[in-house]
């Protein structure tokens, strides 16, 4: 069978109480993620777990195509930032996500989030109840749930209303404690396997305002320097696999969520102070908290003002969160073949959160519209179109880099040939002679490409001072060693004073200095060159199913060798003494540059993929085997053309494809939009806090919406000769909306005719 791996990125948007139907579809996400590894791990399901297994073992029988469905990238804003936060704990970690149902159902409570302190008392501000009364707008938003549900969301919008003014009504540390409560509650339900392969990274991402703003230092022709106030923030976590996966502790976990969902007005800002207050008050060490702080705040940490940072919501300035997600990109690489999926979760397309006076018509703005629209409104809700068009310049680059390569090939296989001849070695490479077949090769590439090479040097040159620059600035603590800039300048400077400032010997190739120092320094080339390997053997099994089981080995050789490369990539790798020398690279980048290579050692590396990749290539077939050999020594030549399209890094070289999840896209069971079928979407997105029976709609709703999608999704990723039998989807989304109704309903006690109506719509 020919494997592919389905890569969901997921972005999360905010939506205020919104969040319970998105955790009804990042639900559904890790339920398909859970069915996927059941289904590769040849384990049976139940419930809907099992539909999702079976949609993957359908895939597989009519189609040869054996797929896995993984999410290893994840980034959210506010709301969407917790969500986010729990769907990748429950990842890596294979814990359960059926506690945080528990706590958005029970818990999201305008009665439960309420600062105690805020609460309303019998008699205060009597006079404020018509205003939670019109608030309603003449009732519409009561018409529209069972009569009991409308006099307990006139009970709690009324306490709502009366509790504390100018001052906001829910709980900092109450939040804090019950996200807290929910971590752990994730720790102590059984755990299975972690959701991703044992070496694929995870990547989370949640986007935080930093309300005072820190300074961003920009540099000009004049003046030199000038200092901004920035206040936006990501807070990044990652795992980099293993079988140890770990993306922070709680308290760190916490931290982010409450930070990326602190609704100006609804929630105090979040302070450092905040949590530690949380964590005394339950005994709870935190060990990690200044190295944490060191990371998450880096500029506030600097001048020792960690603790006084306030935070507020992420998605008052970023709350589509495409440009991490699609930066972690570059830390991907390709197994098998990929489909990378940019998965949007918006649950009110259209709508906004936040409306004072209309919502359209001709008329001007008024006063207050005005400055809550410039404020509050237009910076929520820009649209994506920037970061769409950047995904598109991607792909685009990597279908441009595709063509040439297979215009390419012929004349690199020729001169390939006429280098070594159909020589009877080739179809016997032992280490000596792929390293020695190697160097020729190389050379030979350089003095073919004559004046270009100078070109193709000086980028190569210019991609390993900007890594260089970069592990120097993670070798050191920040506010004590250089900046990326200082080391970039600093490493130039000494790469002129070796005689690096010309790469072209005068005779053709490179310069004796150059080609040292490429030797010791140039792990982007091998990085390239490997993954290269890994793209031209997925074609192999992708042009002929049989020869997967002999190429198997060949494919765990490539990546066993990524992996010694790739580990001296990160900072960790290197001992405390080349730490201590990077903080003196302005003084002697020298020594440092010395100390770096001779840690890394990449000439032994070199050997040991020689010998590596030579026991590989004699388990291949003939053919095969001097088809991979060939695109390994040709690799050279290929890159001379295409590092000018793809730069210096790229991880995943696959075209990528974008698809939304929201209510106005899962159309099986019921059309309208949001207006249809969610109730938060009342009282300015704040619906759902106010009613028990509103959060069990929009949960239900957002399990329903996410299994629509997601088998569209899955089913997308088939080649087009390639499809299921006539039926066969509308077949298994039935199933999968009767399995999840079965499951839901003994847990939705407070909307106890909607089952029933959903069934009856479902068929």
């Amino acid at each position: 069978m020919r494997e592919k791996e389905l890569r969901l990125a997921l972005i999360c948007y905010g939506g205020i109480s919104l969040a319970v139907y998105m955790h009804g579809i990042t639900k559904e996400i890790w339920r398909l993620a859970r069915a996927s590894r059941s289904f590769h791990d040849g384990r049976f399901c139940t419930g809907s777990q099992e539909v999702y297994r079976q949609l993957l073992d359908r895939v597989e029988t009519h189609t040869g195509l054996r797929l896995s469905v993984f999410s290893d990238i994840i980034a959210g804003a506010s709301a969407g930032g917790i969500n986010g936060i729990f769907l990748a704990q429950a990842i890596a970690t294979g814990q359960s996500l059926d506690p945080l149902t528990d706590l958005w159902l029970e818990e999201a409570d305008v009665e439960r989030l309420i600062d105690p302190e805020a609460r309303a008392t019998r008699l205060s501000k009597l006079w404020a109840i018509p205003l939670a009364m019109l608030a309603d707008r003449g009732g519409e938003a009561m018409e529209s749930v069972d009569p009991d549900t409308r006099a307990e969301v006139r009970r709690k919008l009324s306490g709502f209303v009366r509790s504390r003014w100018f001052e906001p009504p829910f709980g900092g540390e109450v939040f804090t404690g019950l996200l807290l409560d929910a971590l752990d509650a994730m720790a102590a339900s059984p755990a299975g396997p972690p959701l991703l392969p044992d070496e694929q990274p995870l990547d989370l991402f949640v986007t935080v305002t930093d309300f005072r703003g820190h300074p961003q230092r920009l540099r000009l022709n004049s003046p030199a320097e000038v200092a901004e106030t920035e206040h936006r923030l990501i807070v990044g976590f990652s795992d980099r696999g293993g079988p140890e996966r770990n993306l922070g502790v709680a308290a760190e976990l916490a931290f982010a969520a409450r930070a990326t969902a602190s609704f100006p007005g609804a929630f105090p800002p979040f302070t450092v102070a905040e949590l530690d207050a949380v964590l005394k008050r339950r005994g709870v060490d935190w060990p990690e908290r200044n190295a944490f702080l060191a990371r998450a705040l880096p500029r506030h940490a600097a001048a020792a003002m960690a603790d006084k940072a306030v935070l507020i919501d992420g998605s008052v300035l970023s709350n589509a969160p495409f440009k991490p997600a699609m930066d972690a990109l570059k830390n991907r690489s390709a197994r098998r073949q990929i489909d990378r999926r940019f998965v949007y979760i918006d649950p009110k397309p259209g709508i906004r959160s936040i409306r004072v006076g209309g919502t359209g018509g001709s008329d001007a703005p008024g006063f207050f519209s005005t400055i809550l629209g410039a404020l509050a409104e237009i910076p929520r809700e820009q649209p994506i179109r920037d970061n769409l068009e950047a995904l598109q310049g991607r792909s685009e680059r990597s279908e441009r880099m595709r063509r040439v390569i297979d215009a390419l090939k012929d004349e690199v296989d020729e001169a390939i040939v006429q280098l070594f001849g159909g020589s009877f070695f080739l179809d016997s490479p032992t280490p000596a002679r792929i390293a020695t077949w190697r160097s020729r090769a190389q050379t030979e590439a350089a003095r073919r490409a004559g004046p270009a090479y100078a070109a193709y040097g000086h980028l190569k040159l210019s991609g390993i001072v900007e890594e260089l620059a970069g592990l120097v600035r993670r070798l050191t603590p920040r506010g004590v060693g250089p900046t990326r800039t200082q080391a970039r300048e600093a490493i130039w400077a000494e790469l002129q004073r070796r005689g690096l400032d010309r790469v072209t010997a005068r005779g053709g190739g490179a310069t004796p200095p150059a080609i040292a120092f490429f030797r010791e320094h140039d792990l982007g080339f091998r990085i390239r060159r490997l993954r290269f390997l890994a793209r031209k053997l997925a074609m192999i099994q992708e042009g002929d199913a049989r020869l997967a089981p002999a190429c198997e080995a060949f494919e765990r050789c490539i990546y066993a060798i990524l992996a010694l490369y790739l580990e001296r990539e990160v900072a960790g790798f290197f001992s405390e003494d080349v730490c201590g020398l990077a903080c003196g690279v302005k003084e002697d980048a020298g020594a440092v540059l010395d100390a770096i290579g001779v840690a890394r050692d990449l000439r032994r590396i070199d050997d040991e993929a020689d010998r590596m990749l030579s026991e590989a290539l004699s388990e291949l077939p003939r053919s095969e085997k001097r088809e991979m050999l060939f695109a390994y020594l040709g690799f050279a030549f290929y890159d001379l053309t295409t590092l000018s399209i793809i730069g210096e890094r790229d991880g995943e070289f696959e075209a990528v494809k974008v698809d939304r999840i929201s209510p106005d896209d899962a159309t099986t069971i019921r059309a309208g939009g949001a207006e249809a079928t969610l109730k938060g979407i009342r009282f300015n997105s704040f619906g759902a806090f106010f009613s028990r029976g509103y959060r069990e709609n929009d949960y239900l709703w957002g399990r329903l919406h996410g299994a629509d999608r997601l088998i569209d999704i899955v089913l997308s990723t088939l080649p087009p000769h390639r499809t299921l039998p006539p039926g066969t989807a509308a077949e298994l989304k039935r199933s999968l909306f009767h399995a999840i109704l079965d499951e839901e309903a003994p847990r939705l006690l407070a909307v106890p005719g909607l089952v029933a109506r959903l069934r009856a719509e479902i068929g």
